[in-house]
């Protein structure tokens, strides 16, 4: 059975209920994190947390909420579910008003929301068990902040389906300079001649999780060189070595983009080095 939490209830999941009236259905008008655990141990918790502080702070919307409260919350969760390797969803509306307006309304209580889902074991640093991703590539199509993790995904949803319907996994977007921004559901990351390279941040591209982890993990080790800085999609078709990351897939090998073999078409030495220094490092943070 998997119990979930609404509104200050933890209870079956098909009873979770919500009115047609929350803005979070109306408008998306709401956050959302997803905090991976394993065997009931959280990878990212802190900063996963201070971005969805962040992102609820752009849009306006308080929780009144503590950092040990979403802990204790994300605990019990996984508790009740029984452990394992499981997601943590947490989505947190505006709330439900009387009415239809785009305006925000002057007294409205945040619905939060917060449910559990299997996810596959961590990664690990073997280039024979990894699981590789080919992709496609768009124009970037969405809104100009998608520094917020907001819960208005349609263009998101529409560039994954795209990369489904060719035949990928994933999208790799680009805006109107040519320049690589990220993926629908992840960062992206090349690797050129030893050097692990990735967009800086703006509002362009969410702030990924596992993206700060992996640079800040690197640059802790010192072995690999990461720079931050604009990457043309030249750049990207001339790659060594092309990743995705996201709290879900860790650092996931690309080895074939618009069906051409990225590098010689297999999985690099550079991701091994940099997954084996992860996998060591993910429960620090």
């Amino acid at each position: 059975m998997n119990i979930a939490y609404l509104n200050g209830q933890y209870l079956p999941i098909e009873q979770a209920k919500i009115s047609p009236l929350d803005r979070g259905f109306l408008f998306g008008d709401g956050v959302y994190e997803v905090v991976p655990s394993y065997e009931g141990k959280l990878v990212g918790f802190l900063p996963h947390l201070q971005r969805m502080n962040e992102g609820l702070e752009a849009i306006g919307i308080s929780t009144g909420w503590s950092e040990n409260q979403w802990l204790d919350l994300c605990l019990k969760l996984i508790q009740q579910n029984g452990a394992g390797n499981l997601g943590i969803y947490l989505q947190i509306s505006r709330g439900a008003y009387e009415s239809r307006a785009h305006r925000f309304p002057d007294k409205v209580n945040p619905t939060i929301f917060a449910f559990c889902f299997e996810i596959p074991p961590a990664p690990v640093a073997d280039k024979s068990h990894a699981k590789t991703y080919t992709v496609s590539t768009a124009r970037d199509i969405r809104w100009d902040r998608r520094d917020i993790k907001s819960t208005s995904l349609l263009g998101n949803v529409l560039h994954y389906q795209q990369g489904v319907e060719q035949g990928n996994q994933e999208t790799l977007l680009y805006n109107e300079h040519n320049e690589l921004t990220e993926a629908s559901s992840c960062n992206a990351f090349i690797v050129k001649n030893g050097t692990v390279i990735t967009p800086p941040l703006d509002h362009q591209k969410l702030p990924g999780i596992t993206r700060q982890i992996l640079i800040d993990i690197l640059r802790n080790d010192g072995n690999i060189v990461v720079e931050e800085r604009a990457v043309t999609m030249n750049e990207v078709a001339e790659a060594d070595e092309v990743w995705i990351t996201s709290s879900s897939r860790e650092i996931a090998p690309v080895i074939a983009i618009d069906s051409v073999p990225v590098g010689d078409g297999q999985i690099g030495d550079v991701w091994l080095a940099a997954q084996t220094l992860f996998s060591a490092n993910r429960f620090n943070y």
